[in-house]
């Protein structure tokens, strides 16, 4: 009975036995609703293979996909009153904190970090929409005023990646006091002479839209992505007129001039390492020749110097004009 119970018996149960898979190894486009393994979706940055749809990201993939070999350091942001008004609608606010902060492991709905991009430093503010819908309350407030002054000490760029449904209404008037203090945040980048460029990313809508995420010096959309003040629903309800098909999408701002421009995620990186490229370094980076004019005696032809501790790049040998 030993041999039987011990070895054939489990054998036998073996063959019939279900064995236990993980919930997560499929997932849904929320577009097309094709299943996509989780490889492959890790593969392509969580965009969609079949039809194209750019899947939110939350901020440690997002920050891992921008930053050099996505190394990057995060800051400790300003801790702020919870639940300064005692608010309740169907449950607590301290509740919705906690239940949301235990799903995300976030103190609130954004994340600030800094490193190098294309070998510049970089700080990035990113936004959580897992967080009761990227919210802005004070934390998130406080979160970009401490990443503007971060960068201002750095001089450094601000890149700030928002996915927002707007200000956090649990907080009231403390929440829209955010949107005046997040601009005033962004002119003090300006002002030092570093580049403010927003990412906006599906949805940016509400109070997010109307303070800091259009008044970047670059603004670059992923496909697909909703960006608006009011829903469109509501802003039927009040023209009373049916709104063009495409309205609020990333490439029909692009197309009415609100988007410099429409970026696929895996060209995401390499285009801001360009435009920051542009922006920090707008010297030459080698050395410029100035060729005879036609009728010039040949001899020794001066050089403009190159940028100090550049590289050298292909083209750079143009002649003047």
């Amino acid at each position: 009975m030993n041999w039987l119970t011990n070895f054939v018996r489990p054998k036998i149960r073996a063959l019939y036995t279900r064995k236990d898979v993980p919930d997560n190894l499929w997932h849904k486009c929320p577009s097309c609703e094709a299943m996509i393994f989780h490889r492959d979706l890790e593969e392509h940055l969580h965009v969609c293979q079949h039809c194209g749809h750019h899947m939110r990201l939350d901020p440690p993939r997002r920050l891992a996909m921008l930053f050099d070999d996505g190394a990057y350091q995060t800051i400790e942001l300003p801790k702020v009153l919870v639940d300064p008004l005692k608010f309740r609608d169907t449950k607590r606010y301290t509740d919705r904190l906690k239940e949301a902060q235990s799903k995300t492991g976030r103190a609130d709905a954004i994340m600030v970090a800094h490193g190098s991009m294309g070998g510049l430093p970089v700080v990035v503010a990113a936004f959580d929409f897992g967080f009761m819908g990227g919210s802005m309350g004070m934390a998130v407030g406080e979160g970009l005023v401490a990443a503007a002054k971060l960068a201002v000490l750095q001089e450094a760029p601000l890149i700030v990646v928002p996915a927002s449904g707007g200000a956090r209404m649990q907080e009231g008037i403390l929440s829209l006091m955010q949107m005046p203090r997040t601009v005033i945040a962004v002119e003090q980048v300006k002002e030092a002479g570093l580049p403010y460029v927003v990412i906006l990313t599906d949805p940016t809508t509400g109070g997010v839209t109307a303070s800091f995420a259009m008044l970047g010096d670059v603004h670059i959309a992923e496909p697909g992505a909703q960006i608006g003040f009011a829903g469109q629903r509501v802003i039927e309800g009040t023209v009373r007129e049916t709104l063009p098909e495409g309205f609020q999408r990333s490439e029909y701002l692009f197309d009415h001039g609100m988007v410099d421009m429409v970026v696929h995620r895996k060209a995401l990186r390499t285009t801001l390492v360009r435009i920051l490229d542009l922006l920090r370094r707008p010297l030459p980076t080698a050395e410029i020749v100035r060729l005879p004019h036609r009728g010039e005696a040949d001899g020794p032809v001066a050089a403009v110097p190159a940028a100090e501790g550049s590289e050298t790049r292909a083209g750079a040998g143009a002649p003047e004009r």
